[in-house]
């Protein structure tokens, strides 16, 4: 049975004392949520002071973005050893601003994955369609593609070991949501994906998390889908009382 994983995605939101804020309601909001993984994701400058915070909580900390290398001249980058180093267990990779704002590829986005493997943390690969390419039938074709050249060159105990985002971008930061028939439809496909290419065990434990729009009231339906293993929420993140909902979506 997947453990089911929350993760909050901030993007370019809170100051340390908002983020303060937001831990300190948040964290007895959650007491008792050990049977879900919880992951708060949010900008560079609160990772430290969060770590700090989160220590003994079980709740997991991400950062947004990584460069795909340990050291080096790449100004203004952020390395996966300086990502451990401040206690981040989670990276949110190839996210769809990334891809459509920063010009990130296929290619570009599994070094960043096989990075974050390399040195303990756990990628959020982000995978999916612009509303051009659902209108013109193409989800699956472009979904095939991108996981594929997303976990390129990783054998079945690393692919399993990544959890992949799908996010319609069309839903995100729109209003607009999949319907629980559409996640659902292509969380199986991505599932069989990793069946074709890593065989039954690895499709059968990958976590596939839903992104796009999800909010308490929606977050029901959704997480009742078979292939649906949790959410990478956005705006609905950005509060506590919000995300503690989305959290305990069973109750």
């Amino acid at each position: 049975m997947r453990k089911k994983l929350l993760a909050a995605n901030w993007k370019m939101y809170k100051t340390i004392p908002e983020m303060k804020d937001f831990i300190g309601t948040f964290l007895p909001l959650i007491n008792g949520a050990s049977d879900r993984d919880v992951v708060l994701g949010m900008p560079f400058t609160a990772l430290a002071t969060a770590a700090a915070m989160l220590q003994g909580t079980g709740v997991g900390l991400a950062a947004e973005n990584l460069y795909p290398e340990e050291k080096g001249a790449f100004t203004g980058e952020i390395s996966p050893v300086m990502l451990t180093d401040v206690g981040c267990t989670y990276v949110i990779v190839g996210h769809s601003e990334r891809r459509q704002y920063f010009g990130e590829t296929d290619e570009f986005i599994n070094r960043k994955a096989k990075a974050a493997l390399s040195h303990r943390l756990t990628p959020i690969v982000c995978v999916g369609e612009r509303l051009e390419e659902r209108e013109r039938n193409r989800t699956m074709q472009v979904l095939e593609t991108q996981v594929a050249g997303s976990l390129a060159g990783l054998d079945a105990a690393a692919a399993s070991a990544v959890v992949i985002a799908y996010e319609p971008v069309w839903a995100i930061g729109t209003g607009k949501v999949a319907t629980p028939q559409q996640a659902q439809e292509a969380h199986a496909f991505i599932r069989s994906q990793f069946a074709r290419h890593y065989g039954a065990a690895a499709a059968a434990s990958v976590r596939i998390l839903y992104g796009g729009s999800v909010k308490p009231d929606n977050v029901r339906e959704i997480m009742a889908q078979p292939d649906v293993d949790g959410g990478l929420v956005g705006g609905a993140a950005l509060d506590p009382h919000s995300f503690s909902k989305i959290v305990w979506y069973d109750r």
